[in-house]
């Protein structure tokens, strides 16, 4: 019973899957041929090559051509059009279809004719050419020719001429609109359509008498200019300048303008953006009477428009020579500096040097090495890593407040401070191949405020401020460890004495007893007097100096514009932990002259060998702790 039903169930199946693909086919069949029947044009709608509108009104005749993948107006000027406005064009076309339709035979028979649809002289004739203009030998295709007429009564459709002649179509209305639509809508308004990241190049000439020539080329990342000197371009401001060149708009077209006057003829500016195997030239002539409006025309073009461009823009490609230069005077990587050299007249060169990192460690810092200063050999001792990078930091951000020169005479060095610098800075650079950059400085002017800097080997000057001579010191001093020493975590201050130097009278002593804390110690003392007491051995546990004043230990200490004796002696006393043999007991000791500015107190140490600012919390320490 059950093997019946299944068999009737797929017969019944079999049944059904013929009837739908026959009746089916015979649907899509039907359907395909009322549409084709409704499709005014055929398969030439789809590879349309011209286009041209007449109208009878002014500015409603224009002609459209392709070229490549492009569409360009070549009436009333030769233009790229808006790709939208033609997509909708040839869209409307490829899509045309018949309302309704009757045969122009039968007009005169009902006592009708062309005239009575407005089909004698039509609203609109469109007339296209057809064919792929790719194919070897292709010429244009026949053309076919539609005529617009007048609206019908019912339904806002439009009367239109069949192609062959012999019917009058009822379409919609749509295909009128697209073909009525506005020069400025139909026209694209793009001067420049290089984008920024297709530039390869960005020409510049400016008229009589200066007619200054700018090129600049990009070569990987940077800009360099080519014309009229060869130095490095600022990358923002080449890159802010061609997308302000992009976002130029056409206003209006002039189209009854005399040849003679053209832009082209004597253009006032003349911009060039290259990109990839192509290039497109702006001639920029006289101002019109709009704010910042130019007449304006592109090479190989005879169009004339009119384009408004911002007073910045105007001055940047006026001036690019000096806005588009690169203002920064050292083009490197801090990461690949290996060594820094730093010369001043009468003094020893000096050198900083990085230190080789281990294996996957991080940088493993910076070391001076001093030579001459009537010692034998190099002297080498551990540079403070954070005044290095800072330099570093002021290096790579020196910029220029002019260009002073890029021809400079003999003369003119001499005058600016070359001939004996006040300054050089050499950096040695690691990467594929060694390279030494060397930065001079020469004399800085009252007058100005200025110092004058160039790279060796290259002509230009440039006027920087003049602090970057205190900040590039060639003293070792400015660039030592500010660590002096540090002590370990399981060392102990045992005891803490302060004294007069002149007397030894005390200021402060204490001692602390076996296992008992500072904190126990000073529980007695007054809350500021604790605070300070506490500070102080904070900053001996970790000795920074704020800077280094000189090298030694002197028995007088020259402060404040005079030779000052040492005012306090500090004492402490430091227990290391040791072995089965017990501790090491040290004594640290440093000498302090007395307080002479508000941030100012120097100390001496004769262990370590200089003489010291102390940082702030230990020079206000020290003074709540010698104050009555």
């Amino acid at each position: 019973m059950r093997s019946k039903v299944t068999l009737v169930l797929l017969f019944l199946n079999v049944a059904l899957f013929f009837f739908i693909f026959y009746f089916e086919q015979g649907w899509r069949t039907e359907r395909n041929s009322l549409e084709a029947r409704r499709r005014v044009l055929g398969p030439e709608a789809a590879t349309i090559r011209t286009i041209e509108v007449t109208g009878p009104g002014p500015g409603s005749s224009f002609s459209l051509e392709r070229r490549g993948d492009a569409w360009f107006i070549t009436k009333p000027v030769e233009w790229p059009a808006n790709l939208n406005a033609v997509s909708r064009i040839l869209n409307e076309l490829q899509i045309l279809e018949r309302e309704t339709s009757f045969s122009t035979r039968d007009l005169e028979k009902n006592g009708q004719k062309l005239a009575d649809y407005g089909l004698e002289q039509p609203r609109l004739t469109v007339s296209f050419t057809s064919g792929d203009a790719r194919a070897p030998g292709a010429a244009p295709g026949r053309a076919t020719v539609l005529r617009i007429g007048d609206t019908t009564k019912v339904g806002e459709n439009l009367y239109m001429l069949s192609p062959d002649g012999t019917s009058v179509d009822v379409v919609r209305r749509s295909l009128a609109e697209s073909l009525s639509i506005p020069f400025e809508q139909l026209r694209s308004d793009i001067v420049f359509s290089i984008p920024v990241f297709e530039a390869r190049a960005l020409s510049l000439q400016t008229a009589a008498p200066s007619g200054v020539r700018v090129r600049l080329d990009r070569e990987g990342s940077q800009w360099l200019f080519r014309t009229p000197v060869n130095a490095r371009a600022g990358k923002n401001a080449t890159e802010l300048a061609i997308n302000a060149l992009n976002g130029l708009r056409v206003k209006s077209f002039i189209l009854q303008t005399p040849p003679a006057s053209a832009p082209s003829a004597a253009p006032s500016l003349r911009v060039t953006l290259e990109g990839n195997n192509r290039h497109e030239t702006l001639f920029v002539g006289a101002p019109t009477d709009g704010d910042h409006v130019f007449q304006a025309q592109l090479e190989d073009r005879n169009a004339i428009f009119t384009v408004q461009i911002p007073d910045s823009l105007m001055e940047t490609l006026r001036n690019a020579a000096n806005d588009l230069r690169d203002r920064h005077v050292l083009d490197f990587d801090a990461n690949q500096v290996t060594s820094i050299a730093l010369s001043a007249p009468n003094q020893p060169e000096l050198a900083l040097q990085r230190l080789e990192a281990p294996a996957g460690g991080h940088d493993a810092g910076w070391q001076i090495i001093r030579r001459g200063g009537g010692a034998p050999g190099a002297q080498t001792v551990p540079a403070d890593a954070g005044a290095v990078q800072a330099l570093l930091e002021q290096l790579e951000r020196l910029t220029a407040l002019r260009f002073q020169s890029d021809a400079p005479t003999a003369s003119d060095l001499e005058d600016w401070g070359f001939n004996r610098p006040e300054r050089e800075i050499a950096l040695t650079l690691a990467g594929g191949s060694t390279t030494q950059v060397t930065l001079q400085i020469g004399l800085p002017t009252r007058r100005e405020n200025v110092a004058y800097a160039r790279i060796a080997g290259s002509h230009s000057v440039y006027a920087i401020e003049p602090d970057i001579l205190r900040q590039t010191s060639a003293s070792p001093l400015a660039w030592r460890e500010r660590l002096l020493s540090s002590l370990p975590a399981s060392a102990r201050i045992t005891s803490l004495t302060l004294t007069n130097a002149a007397d030894n009278a005390v200021v402060y002593s204490r001692k602390l007893a076996d296992g008992e804390t500072w904190e126990a110690a000073l529980a007695a003392e007054p809350p500021a007097r604790k605070a300070a007491l506490l500070s102080v051995l904070e900053s001996l546990r970790t000795l920074r100096a704020a800077s280094f004043v000189q090298e030694g230990f002197p028995e007088k200490v020259f402060a404040a514009g005079e030779v000052r004796t040492w005012k306090y002696r500090l004492d402490a006393t430091v227990a290391l932990p040791g072995g089965a043999a017990g501790g090491q007991v040290n004594t640290m000791t440093l000498w302090l002259a007395e307080r002479t500015g508000g941030s100012e107190q120097l100390a001496g140490s004769k262990d370590l060998g200089v003489v010291f600012s102390i940082e702030q919390p230990l020079l206000d320490a020290l003074w709540t702790l010698t104050q009555p």
